[in-house]
């Protein structure tokens, strides 16, 4: 997945469990801006933020080779 279909999975299952930016970023414990750019495909997130994000909404990071 590219960073883009990322932003959009991340999106689309926030609303589907219909929760805010605001809320999701306080559960994830990263900032609004922040996660309004990893939605969005905007800058570079980290690694840790994207961990932190994807656990909150139950989904598991794998990496593959």
């Amino acid at each position: 997945m590219n960073k883009e279909e990322i932003g959009k999975a991340f999106a689309v299952r926030r609303e589907t469990l219909d929760i805010t930016q605001a809320r999701l970023a306080k559960l994830s414990g990263v900032s609004v801006h922040t996660l309004s750019n990893l939605e969005t495909a905007r800058g570079n997130v980290t690694l840790d933020v994207l961990l932190k994000v994807a656990k909150t909404l139950g989904y598991k990071v794998t990496v593959g080779v």
